[in-house]
């Protein structure tokens, strides 16, 4: 058999990204939009907000009217309306010369008026309003002109957008009831191991005769956060026939990802590189420099993107986070992809053996200074998931560091929602 190179972290993951595009689009309503991504740009049909409105409750005034207005020089101006937030923009009384409208916070600005003084700024009398300071003549004198935020026929938000919560809220007020998105990845998992079972045959891991396959739970979660639907396969008993005819119902089922844990080594039991070239399948490479998951691999199948993850059950979480994560997002169209990275402190000594980039499993917290610290989350193990549970990110030690000191710095890779862990304590 030919080996192929292991390639750095880097190089792998351009590998694995190489050609991968943005599955076809698709429309759907808005509230069903969450986390997709956009597949056209959207431009507004209307402007927000749609008419001048009033920055503050208060008083629609002329701004010459009330200018050099103070406490002991007022000016006395007639009410003539009162405008609630909601009101009729077209059909508002005008705003003559010497008068005023009590006007509410979101109103639509009547004609004539070309400045709102606040409340606070007045004494109200029963037909008359009493102005005593113009400090709110000044720059838009609290008023929101119309189309501040958007324009008419402005562009709204570009395809390739990822839309989130507030997006939604945007595009609802733009009048967006449908979008056009790109599909999500239809990712088909499939793991292979004599020793695997799922939960339902926890009685033989309870009997000491097997273990539970806990990337088929871990990594349809993982890949869910990118924004993919996993469909999980039955496991596969460790023979090349078994392999190849698994691997053959998934892409006949359809997929637009296979992802296969385990099975890429060079182990007497390792068939899933047989069984993809069997069915006509490429392999670019199958091997990183990285610790944990050097057991890593790329290719296509019929048509059909192969990723290929250790099976261990922390390599296959590390490496789906690092290369399953970015693919996934390629392939739903969102235009950011790669993760984000951030510089933390290392608080802890760590042998981190050359020639290997390492990702450590850590835990991060804003130190005194501001600046994010990181510890060891626990033991290291490739095996060992719970110490990936605590962790709220991957600490990237490159492959020419042999051992980490207090006060180095690193590259720091969050877990999806780590946000949430980088506190020091509950401060509601």
């Amino acid at each position: 058999m030919t080996s192929t190179p292991a390639l750095s972290y880097d190089d792998a993951l351009a590998a694995i990204l190489d050609g991968a595009v943005a599955l076809a689009p698709e429309t759907i309503a808005l509230m069903q939009a969450l986390h997709r991504s956009l597949a056209a740009p959207v431009i507004s049909e209307i402007a927000l907000p749609l008419w001048d409105n009033a920055g503050m409750d208060g008083y629609a005034v002329r701004r010459d009217d009330v200018r050099g207005a103070r406490a002991d020089a007022p000016v006395m101006l007639r009410v003539t309306g009162v405008i609630a937030a909601g009101a009729d923009a077209f059909s508002l009384q005008h705003v003559a010369t010497g008068c005023a409208a009590r006007i509410m916070t979101g109103a639509p600005i009547p004609p004539g008026a070309d400045a709102v003084v606040r409340i606070e700024d007045t004494d109200r009398g029963q037909s008359v309003v009493t102005i005593n300071s113009d400090r709110d003549l000044a720059e838009r004198a609290n008023v929101r002109p119309r189309g501040e935020e958007i324009m008419a026929g402005s562009l709204v938000f570009d395809a390739g957008t990822t839309v989130t919560p507030t997006h939604v809220g945007v595009l609802a007020g733009v009048g967006c009831a449908h979008l056009r998105v790109h599909r999500k990845p239809r990712v088909a998992l499939l793991s292979g191991g004599d020793e695997l079972v799922m939960l339902d045959g926890f009685d033989d891991a309870r009997a000491g005769r097997r273990i539970v396959s806990s990337t088929s739970y871990a990594l349809p979660a993982l890949f869910g956060e990118y924004g993919a639907h996993v469909t999980v396969l039955p496991l596969v008993p460790d023979t090349l026939p078994d392999m190849t005819r698994a691997i053959a119902q998934a892409l006949d089922a359809g997929c637009d990802l296979l992802v296969t844990t385990g099975g890429i080594s060079v182990g007497e039991h390792d068939f899933t590189r047989d069984a993809l070239r069997a069915l006509g399948g490429e392999i670019g490479f199958w091997r990183a420099r990285i610790r944990p998951g050097g057991p890593i691999g790329t290719g296509h199948v019929r048509g059909v993107r192969w990723l290929g993850l250790p099976g261990n059950p922390v390599s296959s979480m590390i490496t789906g986070m690092l290369f399953g994560g970015p693919l996934i997002r390629r392939l739903g169209g969102h235009a950011t992809g790669h993760h984000l990275r951030i510089k933390a402190r290392m608080l802890d000594v760590a042998n981190t053996a050359a020639p290997l980039a390492h990702f450590l499993r850590v835990v991060l917290t804003p130190g005194a200074d501001g600046v994010l610290e990181a510890r060891i989350a626990g033991p290291q193990g490739s095996n060992l998931l719970r110490t990936m549970a605590v962790a709220n990110a991957l600490l990237h030690v490159p492959q020419h560091t042999s051992q980490t000191h207090a006060g180095d710095l690193f590259d720091a890779i969050p877990f999806p929602g780590a946000l949430w862990q980088m506190t020091t304590g509950d401060t509601a």
